[in-house]
């Protein structure tokens, strides 16, 4: 399997700093080992807009719900006119997910998801 050159694999843990070019390293749940680097920016603003809004009781959100809550959180400048915001959401809440942030509500559908246990 190769990987383009932004790509790497890592242990799994929290978000690091940016490093000087602005990025950070996220994870996917759904392919354990993997990672990509983003901007850290976009990250950090969407992280904190989906903790917000993502309730920690046992129902949680669908896919949909927490697309739809958090599109006017972010600061415009970097989501102008809600721009990818919904690419975003599913991004940060699979790197949340795989570092056990956030959880699948267990047999629910559709999909939910919730703040940690």
């Amino acid at each position: 399997m190769s990987m383009k050159p932004a790509e790497t694999k890592v242990a799994r843990g929290r978000a690091k700093t940016p490093a000087p070019d602005g990025r950070v390293t996220i994870e996917n749940v759904n392919v354990p080992g993997y990672t990509k680097r983003v901007d850290a920016a976009k990250y950090t603003a969407m992280r904190r807009a989906l903790l917000k809004v993502l309730p920690s009781r046992a129902l949680g959100m669908t896919q949909a719900e927490m697309v739809a809550a958090v599109v006017d959180h972010p600061p415009l400048d970097l989501f102008p006119g809600g721009e990818k915001v919904g690419w975003w959401a599913k991004t940060v809440q699979l790197d949340l997910e795989a570092k056990g942030m956030i959880h699948r509500a267990v047999d629910a559908k559709p999909l939910r998801w919730q703040r940690g246990r």
